[in-house]
């Protein structure tokens, strides 16, 4: 009988142990991360070779020189320029995650590429941070009263809040870096006349992408902190979920400010005028997965999950889109995925990270056309 309650004793603690270890997530270590068959967590085989095929038959249509690309992409713009940096980019690239594990990868894992606007869910990460430490008390204060320079002076930018430039509901008025905010991304009709002197919209109504008012956020966080963003990045999210020391974080050749008696570089939320975050593949999946656990890396919580759940929220003005992430809901919802959980950071040439935490599942791609995102989604996600 004593034999038997021992047995049985450490059968339970067994039991036990394996329920704990089952529950418990797995996060990669500092320059390795394991691979495993898609059929040992739980995931079809056939659905993963679909997406490395399709990938590899689906690269992005521009020119591997980024600087050809980017000034044929928007040649629509007045005045539009190279001004910061660039580099050729890689062929196509990039890893399914299922529990956290490498279940499919195709490419070169460990190039240095530019990721353009997936930079922005960066930056909202950044302006993430900075309410967490409260350098920020509420993102629904106005921006003005954190940066009195006169960036948000008159009547317009005065209104505009946190929040306005996270969404790119804000249209913010004036010029950053020799960029004015009218000559970005100006509609198809008109010309400069009617781009200028157009009427402007109420903060929070309308949303429009926008890149020189997310490098007045990136600007305006650069204030708050009083430190360089990526010193930020680096220090608070990506040495903390072991990223290579390969990523770099630029911005504009003349995008110096005097900060404290100190120059820094003012870095930009994308790369359509060259410059934003170059990064491995590897390492962009290790933000993502971040993302996926809801902001937990190992025992640690880095981000807020408050914070994830507030940016992954359609805003009032844009069903697809929360604070520079994207949600597969409203006019942008890919057709043919389900799932409406979906959230996603996009960037120019087909670089995605796709995210569905429920399921614990991350897709990340470089140099897919961008138009094939909804099957390529479909073939993983469905």
């Amino acid at each position: 009988m004593k034999s038997f309650i021992v047995c049985a004793s450490v059968l339970l603690v067994s039991l036990c142990l394996g329920a704990t270890q089952a529950s418990e997530h797995y996060f990669p270590a500092p320059a390795e991360w394991q691979r495993m068959s898609p059929e040992s967590q739980q995931y079809s085989a056939d659905k993963a070779q679909r997406a490395i095929d399709f990938a590899m038959a689906n690269e992005y249509s521009g020119d591997v020189d980024l600087r050809i690309a980017i000034l044929k992409g928007f040649s629509h713009e007045p005045f539009h320029e190279i001004k910061g940096p660039t580099k050729k980019r890689g062929g196509p690239a990039g890893m399914i995650v299922k529990n956290g594990y490498i279940i499919a990868e195709w490419g070169d894992l460990e190039r240095v590429d530019m990721t353009f606007s997936v930079t922005k869910s960066y930056l909202s990460t950044v302006a993430g941070l900075a309410a967490q430490h409260q350098h920020i008390n509420n993102i629904d204060d106005p921006v003005a009263g954190s940066v009195w320079d006169g960036t948000f002076a008159g009547r317009h930018n005065s209104k505009i809040t946190w929040r306005h430039l996270l969404e790119q509901t804000s249209d913010w008025q004036g010029e950053l870096f020799g960029i004015k905010d009218w000559a970005d991304r100006p509609p198809r009709e008109g010309d400069l006349d009617d781009w200028q002197f157009r009427e402007l919209r109420e903060p929070g109504t309308v949303m429009e992408y926008n890149d020189v008012r997310v490098n007045v956020l990136a600007y305006s966080l650069l204030q708050v902190f009083r430190q360089p963003l990526p010193q930020v990045l680096k220090q608070h999210i990506m040495d903390p979920i072991g990223a290579s020391p390969t990523w770099r974080w630029f911005g504009y050749d003349d995008a110096w400010v005097n900060v404290d008696g100190l120059k820094m570089n003012s870095v930009t939320g994308g790369g359509h005028s060259g410059a934003g975050v170059f990064i491995s593949t590897l390492d962009q999946a290790r933000f993502g997965l971040l993302f996926t656990r809801d902001g937990k890396w190992q025992s640690e919580q880095i981000i807020a999950p408050e914070w994830i759940k507030t940016a992954t929220t359609p805003s009032a003005a844009h069903a697809s889109y929360g604070l520079m992430w994207w949600v597969n809901q409203g006019p942008r919802k890919w057709p043919d995925v389900d799932n409406e959980n979906l959230f996603y950071a996009a960037g120019f040439g087909g670089n995605f990270i796709v995210i569905d935490q429920q399921n614990d599942l991350m897709l990340v791609t470089r140099w897919l056309e961008p138009s094939k995102i909804n099957n390529m989604a479909a073939i993983v996600f469905n």
